[in-house]
């Protein structure tokens, strides 16, 4: 009775096991008739040192002469020395005719492009054109009848999801490695047009610019970064999403670069103690922090301290929602908006303009020695008078410079060389004249928390200070 138990224990545990394994996912048919689609890239960059021109340190006649010149390199004076710098990525085959997609990275700034099949075959590719923002790159090669990839909608991609990634890590020719679509939508420093796909997929060095599949054989994105401390994969891979790829790879095909939108503001994300300074019931959209002058923006009436909480339709959740949004609209379609203003939602409508090059805002300020009258305030900042030349310099017609920030202000990242230029409390903004009506205004405020708007460098940003220090 008792053996016979146990084989039946026995028996129910193989069957659960196998139960459990057939659930799991087969890549096999996917490898074998994806895999084709994928190829590894290599790319040449020539790279140039400066001439070697000096003579040689030593006399004729000095022991040390002979050793100079049997082990030193010498080159005639004037002449540059060449050198070569190799890479490897991935990419994938859209088109028969010989289409390519990868990483702007994996061929930026390549003197060669060399592209190879799983057949062992070899081209070399011509840069259609690559686009830094999305880090996307368009190659073609003299080829025909070439197996394809087929795509797939990222908007119908689930969290939890299989995904597959296959391309050459560490040169290790169509590789596959697998995992899970851990979130979508991340938006990551310096990449604002980009929703990437985030996922445990092994990536490495190599894999930059190869597809990611999805269980239908379909690719859903590319695979673009590692998130990683030793440079080695850390279980924190990002994609970009198939279809902005393709956006800006018909753009590239048709016209040879790309067209943006932009509407002229300078936007930060808004924070719950932002939320509450504007009066907003909860932190959504993008609060501007400047209103470029003679910008679609401007024509259209918002000013600083306006939260714009939709896009052509679309939610605003997040600041970097709404660079998206701008970037992918085209230059001269006029869209309605949906903004947050002195405490109430309007609706405003603006004609979007047209972006040109790459653009950095500066936040680095420099300090000030011209201050005239200074003082402590409920803050703890030293704050000074700025002179006429300095608002003119600035182009600013009020505010205080900071001299030096105290504890709850350097917390919250402000510098000396800052200029304050309003406070925001319960809604309601008010310009800063000079620091005595400054310290007055920081005076009638009853909570902790306090929101300046403040001109750094050349740029402006709305700061919260969590706590304030009573002088």
């Amino acid at each position: 009775m008792k053996r016979f138990a146990i084989a039946t224990l026995l028996l129910l545990l193989s069957s659960l096991s196998w139960a459990q394994a057939r659930d799991l996912p087969d890549f096999t048919d996917l490898a074998e008739k994806q895999g084709p689609t994928v190829v590894n890239i290599s790319t040449t960059q020539v790279l140039k040192t400066r001439p070697f021109n000096h003579a040689q340190p030593f006399d004729e006649d000095d022991p040390a002469a002979e050793f100079f010149r049997r082990f030193m390199p010498r080159q005639m004076p004037g002449t540059p020395h060449e050198y070569r710098s190799q890479s490897l990525g991935s990419g994938f085959i859209i088109s028969s005719d010989g289409y390519l997609l990868t990483n702007a990275h994996v061929v930026d700034g390549a003197d060669e492009v060399l592209v190879k099949l799983t057949d062992k075959r070899e081209f070399k590719a011509k840069v259609i054109g690559a686009d830094k923002r999305t880090d996307v790159a368009l190659l073609k090669i003299d080829a025909s009848g070439l197996p394809m990839v087929r795509l797939g909608d990222p908007v119908k991609l689930k969290v939890g999801e299989w995904v597959v990634a296959i391309g050459s890590p560490f040169g290790l020719e169509n590789s596959m490695t697998a995992g899970i679509v851990s979130a979508k939508g991340r938006a990551l420093p310096q990449d604002a047009f980009v929703p990437f796909i985030q996922t445990d997929v092994a990536i490495n060095p190599g894999n930059s610019g190869g597809p990611l599949f999805n269980m239908r054989g379909e690719v859903v994105g590319i695979n673009s970064q590692i998130y990683s401390r030793s440079g080695g994969y850390m279980g924190l891979s990002f994609a970009i999403p198939i279809d902005v790829a393709m956006d800006v790879t018909n753009q590239l095909r048709t016209t040879g670069k790309i067209s943006r939108g932009r509407i002229g503001v300078a936007i930060q994300e808004v924070t719950k103690e932002l939320a509450d300074s504007f009066g907003l019931a909860k932190p959504q959209g993008a609060l501007v922090a400047s209103v470029e002058k003679g910008s679609p923006a401007d024509k259209a009436g918002l000013e600083v301290g306006d939260v714009i909480l939709k896009f052509d339709g679309k939610n605003v959740t997040q600041s970097a929602d709404l660079q998206r949004l701008v970037g992918g609209t085209k230059p001269g379609a006029r869209v309605a908006m949906q903004i947050w203003h002195k405490g109430a939602a309007r609706e405003v409508t603006i004609a979007v303009g047209e972006m040109s090059g790459d653009s950095v805002a500066r936040l680095g300020g420099k300090r000030s020695k011209d201050g005239e009258s200074a003082t402590v305030n409920k803050l703890g900042m030293v704050v000074a008078e700025l002179s006429g030349e300095q608002r003119k310099q600035l182009a600013i017609e009020h505010g205080v410079l900071i001299e030096d920030a105290g504890d709850a202000a350097a917390r919250a990242d402000l510098r000396a060389g800052d200029i304050v230029l309003a406070v925001i409390s319960k809604g309601s903004q008010t310009d800063v004249k000079n620091p005595e009506q400054f310290n007055s205004l920081l005076a009638k405020l009853d909570k902790a928390t306090t929101t300046l708007l403040v001109r750094r460098g050349d740029s402006q940003i709305f700061v919260t200070i969590k706590g304030s220090v009573d002088k």
